[in-house]
Parts: C-alpha cells; sequence; structure tokens
C-alpha cells in the first residue's frame, strides 16, 4: 500500500464540545452521575484524531480504529467545554499511532493511546458484503 509521505509523526488534530444532557453518563447508558459520559469522551478522541490525520490519507483510503487505551480520571460537568487533542506518534506501513489527550476548563481529564489503521475501501466493503451474506440467516421453508 503506497501510503502519502506527507503522514508523519508530529500531526496534531482536536475536537470540542460542550457537556450537554445528551451527553451525560445517565443519557448514554454509561452510569448514573450527570457528567461527561465516558462513551462522548472515546468519539471525541478519535474525532481528534480523524482531525489529525485523515487529510493525509490517499483517496480511496480511510482509517479505522483498532485500538484504544485511555484513562478518564477527572469528571466534568454539564457546561463545560471539553478539547480532545491527538498527536501522531508512530506511522509504521499502514498502522498509525497517536497520543490522545482531554481537557476540560479546569484540568487534564483523560489520556492515552490511540491506533488506526489504514484500509482500502474497495477491499473493506467487499468483505463487509461478504460478511453480512454469510451471517443472513436461512429461511425455512
Amino acid at each position: 500500500m503506497d501510503t502519502n509521505a506527507a503522514l508523519h509523526s508530529g500531526l496534531t488534530g482536536h475536537a470540542e464540545l460542550i457537556v450537554g444532557n445528551e451527553q451525560t453518563a445517565p443519557h448514554v447508558g454509561s452510569g448514573a452521575v450527570p457528567v461527561l459520559a465516558t462513551p462522548v469522551l472515546v468519539n471525541l478522541l478519535e474525532a481528534a484524531a480523524l482531525d489529525a490525520a485523515e487529510r493525509y490519507v490517499p483517496a480511496g483510503q480511510q482509517t479505522v480504529g483498532i485500538r484504544l487505551d485511555i484513562r478518564h480520571f477527572a469528571a466534568t460537568p454539564i457546561g463545560m467545554k471539553v478539547r480532545a487533542q491527538a498527536e501522531v506518534i508512530n506511522v509504521d506501513g499502514r498502522m498509525i499511532v497517536f497520543r490522545v489527550w482531554a481537557e476540560d476548563e479546569v484540568e487534564l481529564i483523560a489520556d492515552g493511546t490511540h491506533e488506526r489503521v489504514i484500509i482500502t475501501l474497495d477491499k473493506f466493503d467487499a468483505r463487509m458484503r461478504a460478511k453480512s451474506e454469510r451471517g443472513q440467516p436461512s429461511v425455512k421453508r
């Protein structure tokens, strides 16, 4: 696979949101405390990684997340802004590794690593069609 040479360590990206009720743990089903839900934080960290690298991926290809290892160690209340950031720390063939972290208006709330792999969309779509066909329940007559 011929990846674009512009994709390299040091690239950065970010994503942000203001925590609303729809981003809280009770709303998304991940807890009872009305603070930023970890699943929403995960989505924000992935968005920051996409912002760092996706524009450097060749046409007809895309990245997909394959690993995320984070610590979400501080709560963020409704109404506070959260900024997630990602930095490319390694590119090895199709594999891209990011350092990720997030801060609210007061403190660092999360950190970790994220890995994405570059896929060729046509091949990926063909595999998904084949998998869908294999997974269809048989019809009894």
